[in-house]
């Protein structure tokens, strides 16, 4: 079996892409330079100069703060330039590979057979390889979560969210080759064992509003509304049975928890992120941010103090609106929205069901999690915004492929 070339570069970024590396430090961002020498010489155009353009303002304005720390800053930018190379590079990897598909399968059959070694290796003293320890919510303490290689198990849930997304809508429109009953265990297993709240609701959600949008065409199509009734039927069950035999259960008791406001994980990734991040932006201007890195400098005591940590951890904002706006202040995340919506408008997203599904996705996530530097966050964007599956096309005789992005996409 021939080994399309691009395939070790994408199973480093789905498999092993953060593995021995700090925080927010991936592999794919360390080969930045290889990465950007390819880019020149396939697209013949140069991608960082109106990048570096567009930051400037913002390196000007934060760079003369008093007591910002600036060995640490221009680490930090030069970090985000190496994450847009990276960026960068899958836009033309998605336009020049003819067999994306064919890749995604690999990942997709590769990721099962670790998620099945994953199960065994659970009952053994080496789960500590693939699975985290961590407490879930309050009064559920040491709950294991599958990460596979990946430093936390939402980041690893959403790394597989476009292979989810694309195999669901395969099944659902029929046009999957694997068979069915094989195909549903590799797309939900892996999401349900990496047990993420905030990857499950987002899914749901935005899948629900993607049936909403296109409700008179999909609802003609037979398996989609055969699965909607057994969702719904399945759902009812799956609700009763839980009420009343696993009222106390960890499942049960997180979604009590999330809905009473008590679970601190997702107060951490939404109410707690934003309430931190006006707390330091106090401290700076609210209009152009604290700076890159900078963060984990101001923010220590802060931090340290509402949650009562020790000495030993790392301050973060665990949600990528926030930390936009803790970084880059009201003037980033008006930027990070205007750019979105207007990606959106320019490549037609709502022509093509998989890349609505992607850009809903993304759109509610990034208020409930990830982070600035989040490769997965941003291959689920492009995704969004490059028509690499036609087959998932709202009308199939009309062509929906955009023009290319700018430099700065």
């Amino acid at each position: 079996m021939k080994i399309n070339k691009y395939f070790p570069f994408a199973f480093v970024y789905f498999f092993v892409n953060s593995l021995a590396l700090p925080f927010g430090v991936t592999y794919t961002a360390l080969l930045a330079p290889f990465f950007y020498c390819w880019i020149l010489l396939t697209r013949k155009k140069e991608i960082v100069f109106p990048f570096v353009i567009i930051l400037t303002p913002f390196i000007i304005m934060q760079v003369l703060y008093v007591d910002v720390v600036r060995k640490i800053y221009f680490y930090s930018l030069l970090n985000v330039i190496f994450v847009y190379i990276f960026c960068q590079a899958v836009y033309t990897f998605l336009n020049v590979c003819g067999d994306v598909e064919k890749i995604f399968r690999r990942l997709l059959i590769i990721n099962f057979i670790l998620c099945l070694v994953s199960i065994i290796l659970y009952f053994t003293p080496w789960n500590n390889i693939v699975w985290i320890q961590q407490e879930l919510t309050k009064g559920v303490n040491d709950f294991r979560r599958l990460k596979l290689f990946t430093y936390e198990a939402s980041y690893y849930a959403t790394l597989f969210v476009p292979l989810f997304c694309f195999y669901s809508l395969q099944y659902f429109f029929r046009k999957n080759e694997l068979k069915g009953w094989l195909l549903l265990p590799m797309i939900f297993l892996p999401v349900a064992l990496s047990f993420s709240f905030g990857v499950m609701a987002a899914l749901l959600l935005s899948g629900l509003l993607t049936f909403v949008f296109y409700f008179p065409l999909l609802v003609r199509k037979r398996r989609v509304f055969n699965g909607l009734i057994f969702f719904s039927l399945f759902s009812l069950a799956a609700t009763g049975i839980i009420y009343f035999f696993f009222r106390n259960s960890f499942f049960v008791l997180r979604l009590v928890n999330i809905f009473s406001g008590r679970d601190s994980s997702g107060k951490g990734r939404t109410s707690d992120a934003f309430f931190l991040a006006n707390k330091l932006l106090e401290k700076k201007d609210e209009y152009w941010g604290v700076g890159f890195g900078q963060i984990k400098i101001i923010g220590s005591d802060v931090i340290r103090h509402y949650y009562m940590y020790g000495e030993n951890f790392v301050a973060t904002i665990p949600n990528a609106v926030a930390e936009t706006y803790t970084i880059l202040g009201w003037t980033g995340v008006t930027l990070r929205m205007c750019v979105e919506i207007f990606f959106f408008f320019q490549t037609r997203v709502w022509r093509n069901y998989y890349r609505l599904w992607l850009f809903l996705f993304m759109f509610l996530f990034q208020f409930a999690g990830s982070f600035i530097t989040n490769v997965a966050e941003y291959v689920i964007w492009i995704l969004a915004f490059t028509n690499v599956f036609s087959q998932f096309d709202v009308k199939q005789k009309v062509s929906v492929t955009p023009p290319l992005l700018p430099a700065i996409a």
